[in-house]
């Protein structure tokens, strides 16, 4: 049998038909084998893999809390195929971008340059909003359906700090998917309401006084309040 050397490996995979993730139905890309060992230590077997990185993949999405809560570990699994034997496997990674660097699927790699030139110029305008103290136009950041999960994150954290009041009832109405944004929502919102003087009502959820033993919507007793 001959020996296929890297150059046929990929000449192979860029030729041929790419394999569709089974999980999701998303085509594969072509991935170069990072200089590590994988698995039982002997190595990746193969220059290139076809991994799926769609980050809405169920094996991806699930792995998160699977891993966190059977290993302790931030970590999650992309599916990979081996291109000779066609054989569906998973490997794990350690971040959000873990492998995207050694994509070398072209047309992968533009979109994931297209996306980082424009997650540069939304950090960049949230700067911008920062500094002019642009409450509402860091709200219209943080709220937006296509806000890049960096540039949400930047408007979660510094709203807090330019944010009045009248910032609260949307963002508290607004769901978070992302755990990260969600806590430093909290915190901003907390920030907001430790300079204003003020606290959410526990039975009705109106804005009022920091001191206040009773609410002034709703008429009740505020148990922390009153244990002060």
């Amino acid at each position: 049998m001959a020996i296929l050397t890297q150059d046929d490996v990929y000449n192979k995979m860029v030729n041929e038909k790419r394999p569709v993730c089974p999980h999701c139905g998303q085509e594969m890309v072509i991935w170069e084998c990072p200089p590590v060992s994988f698995s039982d230590g002997s190595g990746w077997g193969t220059p290139f893999l076809y991994v799926c990185f769609n980050d809405d993949c169920p094996p991806y999405l699930e792995g998160w809390n699977h891993i966190m809560e059977h290993y302790a570990n931030v970590a999650s699994y992309r599916c990979i195929c081996d291109p000779m034997s066609g054989k569906m496997d998973s490997m794990p990674v350690f971040s959000r971008d873990g492998g995207k660097g050694y994509i070398i699927d072209e047309e992968v790699k533009a979109r994931e340059e297209a996306r980082k030139a424009a997650e540069k110029r939304g950090l960049g305008k949230i700067e911008v909003y920062h500094e002019a103290g642009d409450a509402d136009a860091i709200l219209r950041v943080l709220l937006a359906e296509k806000t890049l999960p960096k540039v949400r994150l930047k408007a979660a954290e510094i709203i807090g700090e330019v944010g009045g009041l009248d910032v609260i009832e949307p963002i508290r109405n607004h769901a978070f998917e992302d755990d990260q944004v969600k806590e430093r929502v909290e915190a901003s919102i907390e920030m907001i309401h430790k300079r204003n003087y003020t606290k959410e009502c526990p039975f009705c959820a109106e804005i009022i006084k920091a001191r206040a033993v009773v609410c002034k919507h709703c008429g009740k007793d505020l148990p922390e309040a009153k244990s002060a």
